[in-house]
């Protein structure tokens, strides 16, 4: 097998160290030889130093956790060729798991250029997925305290959202503060519901008839005051995203045109994928690192069902969001993709199969900046008019009719 590095070193780190092993192959003859560094800033640099010294061609770093970014950043800024890999590409055989053993298997893999690069994105972008992920975490934090306090309602016998749909909107907000401050009559609780809400004043004057005490009251106040940290700590996010997203403003706009991406998903594409497709070689390089490819098992030659394979769980998350939300359009390309494998694949296959086509069609958008065309939700039926019109015959025919195609009279 060549050797394509001569001098490579692996890197297992932890938490704590990294057991860091220097791989020289010259002559015919394979040296080996282990050292121990701290994960601390310091010892980093002097980590770096030495294999300056060694002058090694590659270092590999399995990626563990996020223990390997202040390994990884720190080689970077000085220099050296370091490559992240995936730890299930890179997995040591069975019988011989230690750390001083992983990095030498990391360093051979690497000598012989057996493991491939994982992305990592470059410090703009990467603060701008911090912010998008950081949104989502807090977002998800936030409906978790909407629900604790929707639960708690329903202790207390207030069906509030028996009635309406957000309970913290202005009409649900207003009766829940009344209720803090002690007012028990449901009809001056019903009367200060809002636009809309208005119509609903009797059916609310029955859902806010309940056993509300001051225990009640306690918590519904610490929970709202929880939902309005998070939702300040959202606005600061969203400001600051704002500033930092400036220089992929083009790209947002051009993704914000495929239907069922909205600006906030459009945010996440370009933090997960780094908005540079020159990453990823083929479209179907990006499908396949996103996780929305099928997988492949085949054994004697049998194909076995399998399922997708894993990918960024954050960009999986957003184009499933917007993967649903076009499958429910009537008048779009996706919608009526989505229907027609839907009735033969069932609603899962198809929405994955909707997200492989989002990404297809992202990834030639961000390469050749094309703006979006949708072919329209007849695409199909143009493609086989045949088709589609034995496909109409047979359903009517199932039906107990009889079916006479004549043409249609000139105008």
């Amino acid at each position: 097998m060549d050797v394509l590095y001569e001098r490579c070193a692996g890197l297992d780190v932890s938490k704590r160290d990294a057991k860091a092993c220097v791989r020289v192959a010259t002559g015919g003859k394979i040296t080996q030889t282990t050292t121990t560094w701290t994960s601390m800033t310091n010892q980093v640099h002097e980590l770096a130093q030495y294999l300056l010294t060694e002058r090694v061609g590659l270092i590999v770093i399995e990626a563990t956790g996020d223990y390997w970014r202040q390994f990884y950043f720190i080689l970077e800024e000085a220099g050296l060729n370091v490559q992240l890999v995936n730890a299930r590409d890179a997995r040591n055989l069975p019988g011989r798991k230690t750390d001083v053993s992983d990095a030498a298997w990391l360093a051979q893999l690497g000598a012989h250029g057996l493991v491939r690069s994982c992305f990592v994105p470059p410090a703009d972008i990467r603060r701008i997925r911090d912010l998008t992920r950081a949104r989502t975490a807090i977002t998800d934090e936030r409906s978790r305290e909407i629900q604790r306090l929707e639960k708690m309602l329903e202790g207390s016998g207030i069906k509030l959202s028996s009635v309406a749909t957000d309970i913290t909107g202005a009409s649900g907000r207003a009766m829940l503060e009344a209720l803090i401050r002690g007012e028990d009559d449901p009809e001056t609780l019903a009367s200060l519901a809002k636009a809309r809400m208005r119509t609903k004043i009797p059916q609310l004057i029955e859902a806010l008839t309940g056993r509300f005490n001051d225990h009640h009251a306690f918590m519904a106040k610490l929970f709202l005051d929880r939902i309005d940290a998070q939702t300040a700590d959202l606005e600061r996010v969203e400001a600051r995203l704002e500033a930092l997203i400036t220089p992929f403003a083009p790209a947002r706009e051009l993704l914000s045109g495929i239907p069922g991406i909205s600006n906030r998903i459009a945010e996440v594409i370009i933090a997960e994928t780094g908005a540079d497709m020159a990453v990823f070689a083929t479209s179907g390089h990006l499908v396949s690192w996103a996780g929305t490819a099928p997988g492949a098992n085949e054994s004697a030659g049998k194909a076995k069902p399998t399922g997708t394979r894993p990918g960024n769980r954050y960009l999986k998350r957003a184009l499933g969001t917007a993967a649903l939300s076009v499958s429910r359009s009537q008048s779009t390309y996706l919608g009526a993709k989505y229907r027609r494998i839907k009735s033969r694949r069932g609603p899962m296959k198809a929405l994955v199969a909707i997200q492989h086509s989002m990404l297809t069609t992202i990834w030639h958008m961000l390469t050749n900046g094309e703006i979006y065309t949708d072919p329209g939700p007849d695409y199909f039926i143009r493609q086989r008019p045949a088709q589609t019109q034995i496909r109409a015959i047979h359903q009517l025919e199932a039906l107990g009719y009889t079916v006479t195609l004549e043409p249609r009279p000139a105008a």
